[in-house]
Parts: C-alpha cells; sequence; structure tokens
C-alpha cells in the first residue's frame, strides 16, 4: 500500500536567513566519516595562518632595509643590521615570495574540497528537483530552475573559497597590524587604524545590505528574461501556428528592460559603494602617515619606521578593498544559495508511507476502484471511475477534450495520487 503525504506542489517554503544558509553549507566542508576531507581542510588552514605570519613580518624587514640605507642602527637589532641592506632586502623578497607560496599551496591543497562538495550539491539538487511531483513542474518555468540552481552551486563554490579564507584571515591580519601599531608607535596610531577600519567596515555593510534588494530585483528580472527566452523557444511550433513572434519578442523586451533597470541602479549604488571606500582608507593612510612624518622630524622615529607604517597601511589597505568585494558577492551568493536550498527544501507531493512494502507485479492488471482525482480542490475531474484491465485485454478510453483522458494515464504513472478509491497497477496500489 502506497500513500501520499498531503502536500502542496506549490508549499510555502521559508525563506532561509543567512546563518541557516552558511549551517546548511557547514557538513560538505566538514563531512563525518571523510577523514580526508577533514585533513585537507585542517593543513589549508594551517597554510593560511603561516602566510599571514609571514605577510605581517615582511613590512618590518622592509623597514630594517631602509634604516641600514639611512645608516641609522639607533633602535634596531644589530644582528639583523649586521646582513646589511642587500641581505635584508633579499630577505625581504623571500618573505614575500613565502607568503604567495604558502597561500598558492593553501588553495592547491582545498581545491579538491571545494570541487567535491560543489559535485555532492549539484547532483542532490538535481535527484530533488526529479523527485518533486508533475504539478510542480507544470507550474514553475525550466529556465528559471536551471538560472537557479546555475546561481546557487556558484554561489556555494564562491563562498567555499573566499569566507574560509579571506574573512577570518582577514580579521586575523587587521588585529595583528593593530596591535603592532599600538606597540611599536602607540596607542594613538592603534586608534587611528581601529577607527577608519570600524568606518569602513560599518559603511561597507549599510551600503552593501541595501544594494543587496536592487541586486535581488536584479536577479528576478533576470530569471523571468530567461524563462520566457527558454520557454519561447521550447514552444517554437506553437509560436509559429499563432504567428506570435511579435509577441513573444515584446514579453522578452518587457522583462529585459525590467533587467536593464535593475542593473543601472546596481552600478550607480556600486560607484557610490566604491568612492565612499576610497575617501574612508585614504583619509586613515594620509592621517597615519603625517603623524609618522611628524616623528620622523621630530626624531622619534627613523626613516625606516615611517617606510613601514606605510607598508602597514597599504598591506591594509587591499585586504579592506577586497573586504567590499568578498562581501558584496557574500551578501549576494547568500542569496543565490537560499535560492537553492529553497528548491531543495521543497517537499515531494508523491511519497510513500514510512511503512509501504516493496512492489510486486503480479500478471500486469490494471484496476481503477471507484477512483476520485481533483488537480484543484473546488473542480473534480474523475468521480467515481471504476475499470479493470486484465492482462493481455485492451481498453480504450474514448471522450471529448478535458473529460480526463490524460489523467488517467498520468495516474497509472502515478504522477499525481488520487484523491480517493483505490487504483492499481502491476501490484501498485495508492489509496487514501
Amino acid at each position: 500500500m502506497r500513500r501520499s503525504t498531503a502536500t502542496s506542489a506549490d508549499q510555502h517554503v521559508p525563506k532561509r536567513s543567512g546563518w541557516q544558509t552558511l549551517a546548511r553549507v557547514l557538513p560538505y566542508l566538514w563531512p563525518e566519516g571523510q577523514g580526508w576531507v577533514k585533513r585537507r581542510v585542517v593543513i589549508a588552514l594551517v597554510m593560511l595562518f603561516a602566510a599571514k605570519l609571514v605577510s605581517i613580518v615582511t613590512p618590518f624587514l622592509y623597514k630594517l632595509a631602509v634604516d641600514a640605507l639611512a645608516g641609522e642602527t639607533g633602535t634596531d637589532p644589530g644582528w639583523m643590521l649586521a646582513y646589511g641592506a642587500v641581505g635584508l632586502t633579499v630577505a625581504y623578497g623571500v618573505a614575500r615570495l613565502g607568503a604567495v607560496a604558502f597561500g598558492e599551496a593553501r588553495d592547491a591543497v582545498f581545491v579538491r574540497v571545494g570541487q567535491r562538495a560543489l559535485r555532492r550539491l549539484a547532483l542532490e539538487t538535481f535527484t530533488h528537483i526529479h523527485q518533486l511531483s508533475l504539478r510542480y513542474h507544470i507550474t514553475r518555468k525550466t529556465g528559471g530552475l536551471s538560472r537557479i540552481i546555475e546561481r546557487g552551486v556558484k554561489g556555494v563554490d564562491f563562498l567555499l573559497r573566499f569566507m574560509l579564507f579571506s574573512i577570518g584571515p582577514l580579521i586575523l591580519e587587521l588585529s595583528m597590524v593593530s596591535i603592532i601599531f599600538a606597540l611599536v608607535f602607540g596607542w594613538q596610531y592603534a586608534a587611528v587604524v581601529v577607527v577608519t577600519i570600524a568606518l569602513y567596515v560599518t559603511f561597507t555593510f549599510k551600503v552593501t545590505e541595501w544594494r543587496v534588494k536592487i541586486r535581488r530585483q536584479m536577479n528576478d528580472q533576470d530569471t523571468d528574461a530567461n524563462q520566457k527566452a527558454v520557454d519561447s523557444l521550447l514552444n517554437y511550433e506553437t509560436v509559429k501556428y499563432f504567428n506570435a513572434e511579435a509577441r513573444e519578442a515584446a514579453r522578452y523586451d518587457a522583462a529585459m528592460q525590467g533587467y536593464e533597470t535593475a542593473a543601472v541602479k546596481t552600478g550607480q549604488s556600486l560607484a557610490f559603494l566604491n568612492g565612499g571606500q576610497s575617501f574612508l582608507i585614504t583619509s586613515g593612510l594620509v592621517i597615519v602617515m603625517v603623524m609618522a612624518a611628524k616623528g620622523v622630524q621630530a626624531g622619534t622615529l627613523t626613516v625606516g619606521d615611517f617606510v613601514m607604517v606605510n607598508a602597514y597601511m597599504i598591506q591594509i589597505t587591499m585586504p579592506l578593498n577586497f573586504l567590499g568585494t568578498v562581501y558584496r558577492e557574500i551578501r549576494q551568493a547568500l542569496v543565490d544559495m537560499g535560492e537553492m536550498f529553497s528548491l531543495l527544501g521543497q517537499p515531494a507531493e508523491i511519497a510513500d508511507a514510512p511503512d509501504a512494502k516493496p512492489l510486486e507485479v503480479r500478471g500486469g492488471e490494471i484496476v481503477f476502484d471507484d477512483v476520485h482525482f481533483a488537480y484543484d480542490p473546488s473542480r473534480e475531474i474523475l468521480k467515481g471511475i471504476s475499470f479493470t484491465v486484465a492482462p493481455g485485454q485492451r481498453v480504450a478510453l474514448v471522450g471529448t477534450s478535458g473529460r480526463g483522458k490524460s489523467t488517467i494515464g498520468r495516474l497509472l504513472f502515478r504522477l499525481y495520487d488520487i484523491t480517493g478509491g483505490r487504483s492499481a497497477s502491476t501490484g501498485r496500489t495508492s489509496a487514501r
């Protein structure tokens, strides 16, 4: 006996929050029973930490090389200055190369984990779509579904690569630079850095949240235009029959016009965001550099210190600019992934009862016993139909259009479940 669960094909699936979406992805990074995946993640994180440590040391070597050239040895460790300007310059180059090498090694180790996660997620989504009912596929557009899956998988790829290896490392690097400024130059320098970072992050997050709404509208218009194009081309013959080329072109152009409007707003808001970020970063850089220049003039800092301050500020500026891009893309990735996971959360309308027994074939007999069915509860299609088709027997279903002939065929393949009575096909039964 097989029974359908009473679910609607267009049942509303609640929107996932950003944290819920992230929690949905984590099992792909740390799967149970997959030790090799966990080892690769740990190795990649170790490589990441090593790369950040080397990058933090690099400006200090640059300072020592400048001091050696300027002949200033006052506060610098003599054992390092003993290497001379050339040796320190070589050490500076090796450190930069080491940071890049650790970063590339991290990516090489992690790439298998990321691609495996994408493959599993894409397969899970594809399989789930095939498990959904015919009613769901009729009410949804194929072009829209394919675009949701495509954007969702790309969003997971971005999230795995950038959130794991960008946001955490960025916070670590900014914290280490702030501590170095406080210990080496004084709390005033650290305060300027912290305030600049706080203002930058707050501005970036606020404006990005505003832009996400615009990007969501742009995505909706993109999906609408894509599904109109795909559905029109799939029904090319019908379009030709009714001479509807101009009508289809007008529908597609209207969708593209909506996409154009949203895309223009997206571009303008991006220009505003980039301009504000540049202003905040440049202001912080100039303030710190002026403070360092005054220190050099007063004799409390060396020229190497001035260069080191500039190097650290440039080192902060690059990831902060990257933060703006990463945060925007992460928010967009979460939107795209949320749509895909909502699709995965769509329940299957045709589902076996927990106590359903395996299918048993007994001669291929077909039985409809007082079967009732309705696509919509307010309009019943089959009203207590009964018939039997014995093995080897031929039965014709004759009637005008809309009398239920195609519906009976769909019920035989269990594309829908009956709403009343009993049906059996090659030993399979369905009842309510």
